[in-house]
């Protein structure tokens, strides 16, 4: 495998990289891999392509297929946990204490369950996020970063990718290299889920609706796409915000209702932010999840994939409580374990907060938040923990190990940005997506993957807020 090798050589001939660039470009706007611009985001009328790797990235091959196996145990527990309530209450004991956001979501959890759940369809979307721990002796392990359980993103326009990755490597004589790229068709089965479970809400005139923000433009080629997967299936989409629920949405009989058409399935592509609520937006919410619709996720299936719980995982003998007598199970999950540490008042914590103090950039602080550019590293840890060290603020965030993962090099394409060779590392996520009705698991599936990619000189990701790009696995 000499892709490394090729680009370091083709670095040296401008002429030749700029024509494999334009040529690669050409095929991302051909596939459909494009996005809107940030200076004009509310608008289609000017796009361009959307962020991506000029060449695919080495992965070794056992750890690719072994983040796609442990998928549907993760699944399962996801599901597990949300239907736990004894385990939810003592895991976020500390942290609803001192998280606004998390104890807003927990009091709704609380609601609902004291009332009773009024729907027994349970539909998961979710995506785990791994980076590759790189060892001394060369050798890397697979560990999770963390694991989204509401609007996990990062799929759409960049399905196709991995068919451009292909043709610039046979274009540039890579052919043996070119079989290595694994395809992937995320959207798809990322539909025919929540396709399944409108089919089981039984009512063909009910809408999935998408649940979104009116500041989440940047999104909406990806919801297009998800739209026309399911009206192909005669499935009808209507997109709304959490204020139009607010205003026009109601409860018949426990039936969702919004603009006069009845809801089957609620798909949130939006509501895992503090901003992204209102005190009408709260109530809403819990509207919706007191209806009969189905939704992904539902409240406890949004907390099972807070920072907390992934934490609390990591104890030893947790896991077992979820998969009792079957250890292979657990082994297979804990594997892709980094050390993660209470920040809880007590001695655990107390000893959390002196390692990360005495080494602060051998570790990551993580609050109780998704969609990027919330954690912080080195300086910053010593500075948020000297300020909360003493008091129970300190239980809103936790500590995890820093994974040091493999250097490559690469070209990043995007919009703006000179072509150059650069040290990159990357990330993998690994989409899973389940149904249970009642106690039945009807489907539980591995969708796909996803790999975006970054400099190395920054801490945080994220594709749309212009540091990551999209990438494909070069499986070896």
């Amino acid at each position: 495998m000499a892709t490394i090798e090729f680009i370091q050589e083709l670095i040296k001939n401008p002429e030749r990289l700029n024509n494999v660039v334009d040529e690669a470009k050409e095929l991302a706007f051909h596939h459909g891999i494009i996005s809107r611009i940030h200076e004009t985001s509310n608008s289609s009328e000017v796009v361009t392509y959307a962020p991506f790797t000029l060449f695919p990235s080495l992965m070794p091959k056992a750890i690719f297929l072994q983040a796609l196996e442990v998928q549907t145990h993760y699944n399962t527990l996801v599901d597990k946990i949300s239907r736990d309530q004894d385990f939810l209450e003592e895991a976020l004991a500390g942290t609803i204490q001192v998280d606004d956001f998390t104890a807003k979501l927990f009091g709704i959890y609380r609601q609902v369950q004291k009332k009773g759940q009024t729907q027994s369809i349970v539909v998961g979307l979710n995506r785990s996020d791994y980076m590759l721990d790189h060892m001394e002796d060369g050798t890397s392990s697979l560990k999770q970063v963390e694991i989204n359980t509401i609007a996990a993103a990062a799929f759409g326009v960049s399905d196709c990718l991995p068919m451009v990755h292909r043709h610039i490597l046979k274009s540039v004589g890579l052919l043996e290299e070119s079989n290595c790229v694994p395809d992937r068709n995320n959207t798809f089965g990322m539909c025919a889920v929540l396709a399944k479970a409108w089919e089981l809400y039984g009512r063909q005139s009910a809408v999935i609706l998408f649940l979104v923000g009116n500041d989440d433009q940047m999104s909406k080629l990806n919801h297009r796409m998800m739209e026309e997967q399911l009206w192909n299936r005669n499935i009808p989409v209507i997109c709304r915000t959490f204020e139009d629920v607010s205003r026009r949405g109601s409860l018949d009989n426990k039936i969702c209702f919004i603009d006069g058409r009845e809801v089957a399935v609620v798909y949130y592509r939006y509501g895992y932010m503090p901003d992204n609520y209102t005190e009408q937006s709260w109530d809403a919410r819990l509207l919706m999840e007191r209806s009969l619709a189905v939704k992904c996720p539902d409240i406890g299936t949004h907390l099972a994939g807070t920072k907390k719980i992934q934490q609390v995982l990591a104890k030893p003998g947790v896991l077992e409580r979820f998969f009792p007598d079957q250890p292979q199970i657990v082994d297979q999950i804990r594997a892709t374990f980094t050390g993660l540490y209470s920040l809880d008042m007590g001695i655990e914590g107390d000893q959390t907060v002196a390692m990360a103090l005495a080494n602060p950039t051998d570790f990551i602080l993580k609050p109780q938040r998704e969609g990027g550019g919330n954690n912080y590293y080195g300086e910053d840890i010593v500075q948020v923990l000297q300020e909360v060290k003493s008091d129970k603020r300190r239980a809103a965030y936790i500590l995890m190990d820093r994974i040091h993962p493999r250097i490559d090099q690469n070209i990043l394409l995007r919009r703006g940005f000179p072509i150059k060779l650069i040290s990159v590392c990357y990330e993998i996520g690994v989409y899973g997506a389940y149904v249970r009705h009642g106690e039945e698991m009807v489907l539980n599936e591995v969708v796909g993957h996803v790999l975006r990619s970054k400099s190395i000189e920054h801490n945080e990701a994220g594709v749309t807020g212009g540091i990551s790009a999209y990438d494909s696995p070069l499986c070896i």
